[in-house]
């Protein structure tokens, strides 16, 4: 199971890189494997301040669809334009193409919140 050490995690199985006051997030590869192949995401709330905890999107795979949660309050900048036409690439590389949003965080407080890569690693079992 790919956990990289760098990035923080949280019990919904969402990753977050924290750069300066922005913040790229994405859905781990234990997640997307969960899923299965993705074939939609649906992210409508580029421009809108989300709190943490609260819904951000959709992840739509062949054999379900779940809900996204932001990981920390901000504002939602962008969505991964890659994402419209190759949501695979989350299965496939969800770490570096697959990222889903890109957010400016409103209290970078929120990160000490977040789970270390080992703390993620027992949650999954990994």
């Amino acid at each position: 199971m790919n956990v990289p050490d760098n990035l923080k995690y949280t019990n919904d199985h969402e990753w977050v890189l924290v750069e300066g006051d922005i913040a790229t997030i994405g859905i781990t590869d234990f997640a997307q494997g969960e899923l299965g192949d993705i074939v939609y995401l649906d992210v409508t709330t580029v421009g809108e301040e989300i709190e943490q905890g609260e819904v951000f999107g959709t992840v739509e795979a062949v054999k379900t669809v779940s809900d996204l949660f932001m990981p920390l309050s901000g504002e939602v900048l962008e969505f991964n334009d890659l994402l419209e036409n190759e949501p695979e690439k989350v299965n496939e590389s969800p770490y570096e193409e697959g990222w889903v949003i890109k957010i400016k965080l409103s209290n970078v407080e929120e990160v000490n919140s977040l789970f270390s890569s080992e703390t993620y690693k027992g949650l999954i079992g990994g």
